[in-house]
C-alpha cells in the first residue's frame, strides 16, 4: 500500500483559510492548534507556521490585545487581496515583457555588423534572465488565477460558450449533408470524402 501524501504547503494554507472564513471567528494560536489538526488535517507543529505565512501574504489578519494574538480573516479580504496580488503580478509580467522587448531590440542592433563582443555577450545573458523571470512571474500568476472563483466561473462561461458555437456548426454540417444527399445522391462517406469532414464528427457534450 503506497504512504498517503501529506499536504502542501498551499493545501494547508487553503484549509486553514476555512477555518476561518466558514466561522468568522477570531481565534488563538492555541486554538488553532487544536481545531486545524482535527478539522482540516493539518499537523500541530505546522500550523504556526502556516497562520503566519498567511498574514505575511495579507489573507490573515491578527492584532495583540493585552498578552494575546488574536488571528482573523473574513472571504471578502482573501478575494481583494487575491485580486491585489493578481494586479501586482499582472504589472510586473507587463514590466518584465517590456524589457524582454527592449533587449531584444538592443541585441538586434548590436548583431548588426558584429559578432561576438562583451557587451552582446552581457546582453545575451540579460536576455535569458529576463526570459526566466517571465515565465516564473506568467505561473505565478496563473496559480492565483486557477484559485480565483470569478476567474474559474469566466473560463468555465467562455468554454461552455465555445461548446455551444461548436455544436452550432456540427448541426449546420449535418444540415448540409442531409441536403446534399438527398438533392444529389450522394452517400455519407463520400460527402464526408469531398467536404474533408471527418468521419467521426459528433456534437461535444455540454
Amino acid at each position: 500500500m503506497s504512504k498517503k501524501r501529506g499536504l502542501s504547503a498551499e493545501e494547508k494554507k487553503i484549509r486553514m483559510l476555512e477555518i476561518f472564513h466558514n466561522s468568522k471567528d477570531f481565534f488563538q494560536l492555541k486554538e488553532l492548534e487544536k481545531i486545524a489538526p482535527k478539522e482540516k488535517g493539518i499537523t500541530m507543529q505546522s500550523v504556526k507556521e502556516v497562520v503566519q505565512n498567511l498574514v505575511d501574504d495579507h489573507l490573515v489578519d491578527s492584532e495583540k490585545i493585552g498578552t494575546s494574538i488574536y488571528f482573523w480573516s473574513f472571504p471578502s479580504k482573501a478575494k481583494n487581496a487575491k485580486k491585489r496580488k493578481v494586479q501586482d503580478l499582472q504589472n510586473e509580467v507587463d514590466e518584465c515583457t517590456k524589457k524582454l522587448k527592449k533587449t531584444e531590440d538592443l541585441i538586434a542592433s548590436e548583431s548588426v555588423g558584429r559578432e561576438n563582443c562583451e557587451d552582446r555577450t552581457k546582453i545575451l545573458l540579460e536576455l535569458e534572465c529576463l526570459e526566466k523571470q517571465e515565465e516564473k512571474l506568467k505561473k505565478e500568476l496563473q496559480k492565483y488565477r486557477d484559485s480565483d472563483p470569478e476567474y474559474m466561473a469566466q473560463l468555465k462561461k467562455e468554454t461552455q460558450d465555445l461548446k455551444t458555437a461548436a455544436n452550432r456548426w456540427t448541426e449546420n454540417i449535418y444540415i448540409l449533408k442531409s441536403y446534399i444527399k438527398n438533392n444529389f445522391q450522394m452517400e455519407n462517406d463520400v460527402i464526408d470524402q469531398s467536404f474533408n469532414i471527418p468521419a467521426d464528427l459528433d456534437y461535444i457534450e455540454i
